[in-house]
This record gives C-alpha cells, structure tokens and sequence, in this order.
C-alpha cells in the first residue's frame, strides 16, 4: 500500500532531478560547450603533523561519459598517488564520481597545494585548490654528530630543526647544561655552536623549541685526545740502534699512558708499507731505543702517544740514519796456487751484508810461532806471496773491511814452502788439510742418525697416544671372563693453579691482582654446559654442572656478549669479579667464579661466569604467571612488600660495597628456595673507584624505561640513578609485572619524563608505596632517598600491616588443567633484556604457577588452599598428613 504523500514526495524528487539535470545541461552546453561537467565538491584546506594518516576529497558530475579523476600537488601529476575513485550513474549519461586521495604517515614532503583534474568527454576540468599544511614538534634535518678533537682545538657542531609550525629555535647543551637562550642570534637554525677548545671530554646536545614543544636532539661525545707529538728527533745512534727522543703534544685533563713508536725500513724518500718496528712503551720518559736495526740504513720513523680517551694523530715521518757497521761474513772461495817460489792467494767477496762501503781487505799471514803479519791489500782480490825456504807451515786469513772496522776473519789455510817434500811442480790451489776421516765413516754416522730419527719417531708416537688416552681414555677392553665389552675411562689431569698463573700471565695483568684471582678462578674443564635457560641483550644463561673438591653442584653458567677489548678493560673486569666473590648478604647472589673461554677470534678470552641455580627463577617471570597463568595466583600486599623489601636490602649492601647495579628490574631479581628475593646479574655493574659517579664510555643497548632521566641525558651513573630503578622496579611488582609506562614508545621516554610524567599509581597500591615510589622519580637525584632510608620504610610498612589471614589473603589455586612448571622452566639466573621480558607478557602463557612452588598444598576439593610464605611449616606437615588420610579413606 502507498501512501499520497510518498507518491507526492517522490515525484517532487523526480520533478526536481530533471529540472537540475536540464539546468545542468543548459549551462554546460550555452555557458561552455567544451566542458560537460563540474566538481560538486572540491578537496578542503588540511593542518595535521607529521606521521599522521591524511584523506582528501573530491567528486564531480558530468554528462556523457563517466569522468576520471586524478590528482595534482603543486600543479605536478601525483603518478603513484593512493587514491580510491568510484563512478556512480545517476540517470541516463549522467555520472557522479568521487575520488579520495589517501596519504599515510605524513611527511614534510607531502605538505603543498592539492588539486584534483577531472578529464570529461576529451576535456579538463580543475577544482578548488586545497592547501596541506604539517603543524607539529621541531623536525630535526641535521643534529650534532660525535666527533675526536685534540686539546685545546677549535671545532664546530651544528644543529638544524624545522616546523612547521615557525619559528623554530634552538638551544645548545653541554654535559646538559644551557649555552644560551631562546634570545640569543645563536637560537636561530640552522645554528652552529663553535667552541673555541676543550681540555677534557663533554657531550652536547641541542634542544629544537617551537609553538608546539619541545623536541631534543642526539647527544654527542666530543672526546679530547692529546695532541700531535712534537720535535721527534735522534739522541744517539749506533750501527744496530737508534736512541730517539720526543716531545708530547698537549692532553688536556687527561694524562698519557703510554706512546707507541713504529719504525719502517726504506732506501727511499718515503716509507715502504711492511712494518718492521712496532713497540708500545710507558711514558714518561718521551725516549726510546730502537734496537736490533740493519746498518747502515734509513729509517723512517713516527710516534703517536694514548690517553684514556683515545690516541694522538701520528707524527709525521722522520728519517734515521744507522751508523756504518763491519762486513758480516768473512771472504770466501779462498785458495792457494804455488808456481815455483811464487804463491797466489785468491779470494771471493763476502756473501753476507758488508754494512757500509768496502773498504778494502787484510791478510794475516803467521809462519809457525812467529808472529802474525797484517797486510792490506786495498780493494784487490788476490796477493801474490813469495816464499824463501826458511818459511814453514805458513797460514794465511783473509778479513773485508769498512769504515766501522775490520769483519770476520775467515778459517786460515796452509801455504807449504818451497824446498819441503811436499812442494807442488804444478800449479794447483793447497787446502787446509787432507780429510779428516776416510769414507767408512760416513756409514757410521748415516746409522747414527738414522737411530736418532727412529727413536725420536717413536718417542712423538707414543706421546701422541699418551695425549689420546688421557683425552678421551681407554675404552671397549674386552672383559674375559665374561665376554662383555667394559668402558675404562681415565678422566683428564685436573686443573692446577700453574694453568691458571699461564692463563693469567698471557694476559699481562698486574702481579698484585693475580694474587687476588687465585680463589675466584675456576677451571672451564670442571664446568659441564646443559641447556639454555635464557639469552637477552648481554649474555645468555645455562644450565650446568660445577665438580669442586669431589662433589658435583648444580650451577647456572653465564656468558657474557660485551666484548672484552684492551687489557685495562680485561683488568676492570677481573677486578670486579674479586669484589663480587667478597659479597656475602641474604639479598644479593653470591658469585661463584669466573672462568676464562678462548674465543676463534684473535683477542681476549670472553669471561664465562659461574652463580648458583635459582630454583623458582625471576622475579618478573613469577609476577608474571601469578596474574597471566591459565590458573592465577593472588599474591598478598605482605608478599609483595616483602620482595620489595629484600631488594632494598639487597641494594643498600651494594651502595655500601660502592657498586652501582645500572640494570635494576624485577627480571634481574631471583627467587631462591625460600621465595627471598635476591639482587642479581651484575652484566652491567661498575664499581666506583674514584668520586660517586660512572661515566658509560661504550654506547650499547640499555633499558631505557628503567633508567633515571640523567643516564638518558648524558650516560651518568650513580647509585641514585639505581635508586630511580628500583621505584620502577616497585612499580612492576605492585601491578604484578606489568610493563612500564604502556603505550609510550622507548623513543619517547626521554621527553615524556622532561615533561614531568612519571608512572600512575597501581590499583590496589597502598598510598605509602606510591609516595615511595614517586621520591624514587625526583628530578634532582639529591632529592631522592637513598636505600638505607627506603629499606627502613618499607619494613615500617610490612610490619604495619596485618596478618595474611583474611579469605582474600589466602592463595586460591586452580589444579584442575593447571600443570606445575619444571623446574628448569622456573629455575634461571636473571639475564633476559627489558625486549625478552616485554614478549613474555604478551604471549599466552602456557605454565601454571602454584602457590605449591613454595609451599606443600592442602587438597580440597576442586581447589588448593596454600598458606602464605609467612605461616609455619609445622602447620604444613600436619594438613599434608590429613589430605593424606582422607585420600586413603
């Protein structure tokens, strides 16, 4: 049934179409018959920021055919634009079509005029214009880039930001302190900050303020390096050495360890590329001696010295001469040839280097006991002799000479006179002597030696099966009385303290520390490797097994991934390793040892470090399971306070012993078999040495949503950076693990803390906790409490509050498709990065933490009732005697 006013309504609608439709045809073919169409809606102005997502719209009406649409920016064709156009027919050769222009993540690029084109029966209409326009933080096109500068040199940094919104200025930091103001011509970007010269290392940085914010650029390391070393000069010389000596060129707050001086051998104006001399010496005193030198040659030599911050540019080339030296090797070739009373003494140059300009040679020639004859000869390679019949048993020796002296003398031959019997008619050369044994006894020492050869072959032979069966042992002896096969193995020799004094000297550290080492050592031989238990972003953790003094104890085997490089940095590690193996509290991990693994590549060995097995894992992993598992744990504040209370605990030791942890989290917090929480993994701990601060020289990854607004800053350390950690760290237990400052990206940590944001209070979080946690989040470190203070507070707080007796205090647990986790599923030493940890939570976990774990249930029924760590053990026993009494009836 139709209504009349439906009829009415819907032939107005008619009535009104067609008139728009001649309306339109009338005007496009009298107003301009080319065109048969125009844009009933045209794309509008536009402001948005950069990143965001951008649509613009556009639709046209046209007659004929139906029109393509398609868009322009700044007059230029978009050729790849992601655009969605749809044509819709309205009545007959009438069209509609809508395009919509979409633009993700906005870009500086994308901000101009848009234009859409729409191309009717052969022709081109345009739309309105539409302007995009980005509001949003500074955008940083160049930042200040870390860079190594001699003491005392002028150098420049620059730092560019842009809007839009404009004017963007900037202000210049160093070690986060202000340069200048907002007023300052330096304010204006680009800008670039010149600093006339440092005498010791800073970090800069440049902050870009526009009407939006705020935006802060990278910091940059500026390290002071000495300078270029100076009058690089010879002292004294020799034939086979060179004394040099030097002047240092300036190095700021920073003194010089050592200088390295290399030396290369060339006959040339410049060096050749094959080093020759290379040493590494303690300075002061700025000379060396280069020794074991070629005479008579150039050197060309050059010095560069080190600091703690890094090495001098190298001097240029000096060359260096050696003095002359003597000739090295005797003549050779010498003969004798008697022609009557005449004798004709010959010889051949010197093989070896002659080290200077031959001179010329001498003759020695001795008759019998009479005394030696020295005659020079001049640069001739023959004399002649003549010889009376007095002369008897003459020798002569043969020596070249240069301007440093005479060489060796070669071996002396005999010339025989000429009235003796054994004067020669012929001309011919004289030897020495006749043989001084005949050819049998060549076959003598050919046995000799052939005996010789065999007995070392067997003595190699049986070393090696020595070395085999001590390795891998004696295995699959035959048993004869029984016909089995049995397995006899002889272990390898045990580690001794002479392999740890080599392995320790290879290192070249420091007599007084090795001292120290031989009881935190441990042989790599006595620890057995399992399965990994963990891996996060500095070192990855296992299973294993340690054999010491006849017994075998389950230990939790750490490697380390940070790179040892330099042989102070080797020593800073052991040292610390001493000081760990010191610690003996009820919250802190005790190191066991540290051993020492060679790696393929050539350098340092990389520590392995040895700690005990923690049953019930981190404490992150258990907060976790407790809220997430598929049969959940309710925890009591009493619990939760008192974890917090032990890794105070824990921490108030460590300030004390001067330790600073940098990686304080709940997943570096372990629980051992009485459920008290321990400080763990010391991968990133320093100890202070001098002053209250730390300083991180290499840049690596940190977690960022744990550290103290300073380390981000400029890379400080101190304990109440550690103190800020550990209100995170409150933070995590309260909410049962939940992840940090959520929705906010690790990027943007840094300015959302500027901006005096910090961390929501938990829900269920009692009041004195969250006022505990927010003095752990002051700006100023010297405002926050120190550990004594928040040990002593939150034990005032766990003892304020009441008995964990109520209903809602007992642990409910289901236990019917619940499964208790292995115990190496629980049972790690905290090691996992902050990314590790963030993935656990996000995944569906698989495993069922009980409140079994800690304490023996109470069966009843569908669920188990398990006491509080606080309650007695006595009463445990007694309800496992009555579970078990019921289950037999």
């Amino acid at each position: 049934m139709i209504f009349e006013g439906d009829l009415r309504f819907r032939k107005m609608g008619q009535v009104s179409r067609c008139f728009l439709s001649c309306l339109l045809a009338w005007w496009m073919g009298i107003g301009n018959p080319q065109e048969a169409g125009y844009f009933q809606e045209s794309p509008s102005n536009l402001t948005s920021s950069l990143g965001k997502d951008a649509k613009l719209f556009c639709s046209v009406l046209a007659l004929g055919e139906a029109p393509e649409i398609s868009w322009l920016r700044d007059g230029v064709a978009l050729e790849f634009a992601d655009s969605n156009q749809v044509q819709v027919p309205l009545e007959e050769d009438e069209w509609m079509t809508t395009s919509e222009l979409s633009i993700p993540s906005l870009q500086l690029s994308d901000m101009g005029n848009y234009q859409c084109v729409a191309s009717v029966n052969g022709s081109e209409i345009f739309s309105e214009g539409a302007h995009l326009q980005l509001e949003g933080l500074p955008f940083f096109s160049d930042e200040p880039q870390d860079l190594e500068v001699t003491a005392d040199t002028p150098f420049n940094l620059s730092c560019g930001a842009q809007g839009p919104p404009e004017p963007v200025l900037v202000i210049w930091l160093q070690d986060s302190i202000p340069l200048n103001s907002l007023g300052d011509p330096l304010a204006q970007t680009p800008s670039v900050l010149r600093v006339r010269g440092l005498n010791h290392s800073a970090s800069f940085s440049c902050e870009a303020h526009n009407a939006k914010g705020v935006s802060t650029s990278r910091t940059a390391v500026v390290r002071v390096l000495p300078g270029r070393p100076h009058d690089l000069s010879v002292a004294h010389r020799n034939d086979h050495s060179l004394d040099v000596m030097w002047e240092p060129g300036f190095s700021g707050a920073y003194a010089l360890e050592f200088c390295t001086i290399q030396a290369v051998r060339s006959d040339e104006d410049s060096p050749v590329s094959d080093e020759l001399y290379n040493r590494t010496i303690r300075v002061p005193p700025f000379s060396h001696t280069l020794n074991g030198l070629t005479p008579f040659t150039t050197y060309h030599v050059r010095v560069a010295c080190h600091s703690t911050e890094g090495n001098s540019p190298w001097t240029h080339w000096v060359a260096m001469d050696t003095l002359e030296g003597v000739p090295a090797t005797a003549p050779e070739g010498i003969v004798a040839i008697q022609n009557g009373s005449c004798t004709i003494i010959q010889w051949g140059e010197p093989r070896g280097n002659i080290n200077g300009v031959l001179r010329g040679y001498k003759l020695v020639c001795q008759s019998g006991d009479s005394p030696e004859v020295i005659v020079d000869v001049g640069l001739t390679n023959e004399t002649i002799l003549s010889l009376n019949s007095t002369v008897q048993n003459l020798t002569v020796r043969v020596a070249a000479y240069t301007g440093a002296g005479d060489g060796p003398w070669s071996k002396a031959i005999m010339v025989f006179s000429p009235g003796s019997a054994e004067t020669l008619t012929d001309p011919q050369p004289v030897g020495l002597s006749t043989p001084a044994f005949s050819w049998h006894w060549w076959y003598v020492v050919i046995a000799v030696a052939t005996v010789m050869a065999a007995t070392i072959f067997i003595i190699i032979f049986f070393a090696r099966m020595r070395k085999k069966e001590t390795r891998y042992g004696e295995a699959f002896e035959p048993r004869m009385e029984q016909g089995e096969l049995v397995v006899h193995y002889r272990v390898r020799k045990s580690y001794s303290r002479r392999t740890t004094e080599a392995t320790l000297n290879s290192l070249g550290i420091s007599e007084e520390l090795k001292e120290k080492l031989q009881d935190v050592m441990i042989d790599r031989h006595k620890v057995t490797l399992g399965k990994t238990l963990g891996e996060g972003e500095f070192g990855s953790v296992m299973e294993g097994q340690l054999s010491q003094d006849g017994a075998v104890f389950k230990v939790a085997v750490k490697t380390m991934k940070i790179a040892i490089c330099t042989r102070s940095e080797m020593e800073d590690f052991l040292s610390e390793a001493v000081c760990m193996k010191d610690f003996d509290h009820p919250n802190v991990m005790k190191l066991i040892g540290v051993c020492l693994q060679n790696t393929e590549s050539e350098g340092y060995p990389s520590p392995v470090v040895i700690l005990p097995f923690m049953k019930h894992g981190d404490l992150h992993s258990f907060l976790l399971y407790s809220r997430l598992g598929e049969s959940p744990v309710y925890l009591p504040t009493q619990t939760l306070v008192k974890f917090m209370a032990d890794i105070a605990s824990g921490m108030e030791y460590l300030s004390s012993k001067n330790f600073i942890h940098r990686d304080l989290a709940a997943r570096n917090c372990m629980l051992n078999e009485s459920m008290t929480a321990c400080v763990a993994d010391f991968g990133l701990s320093k100890k202070i040495y001098n002053g209250d601060y730390y300083r991180q020289g290499r840049i690596s990854k940190m977690p960022v949503k744990w550290i103290a607004i300073e380390s981000l800053a400029d890379r400080v350390y101190t304990t109440k950076s550690d103190v800020w950690s550990f209100g995170v760290t409150m933070w995590e237990i309260a909410t049962r693990g939940q992840t940090p400052y959520p929705g906010v990206e690790n990027s943007e940590i840094y300015d959302y803390l500027r901006q005096g944001n910090r961390l929501k209070q938990p829900i269920d979080c009692l009041d004195s906790l969250y006022e505990l946690m927010m003095s752990c989040w002051a700006l100023n470190p010297r405002d926050r409490p120190s550990f004594e203070i928040l040990c002593e507070e939150l034990e005032k707080t766990l003892k304020s509050l009441p008995p964990a007796k109520d209903p809602e205090e007992i642990l409910y647990v289901n236990m019917d498709d619940g499964v208790a986790p292995t115990e190496a599923e629980l049972g790690a030493v905290g090691g996992l990065g902050p990314e590790e940890a963030l993935a656990k939570e996000s995944q569906l976990l698989k495993t069922t933490v009980t409140a079994a774990e800690v304490h023996p249930p109470q069966a009843k029924g569908r669920y188990v009732m398990c006491p509080t760590p606080h309650e007695n053990s006595r009463l445990l026993t007694e309800a496992l005697s009555c579970a078990a009494t019921e289950e037999g009836a």
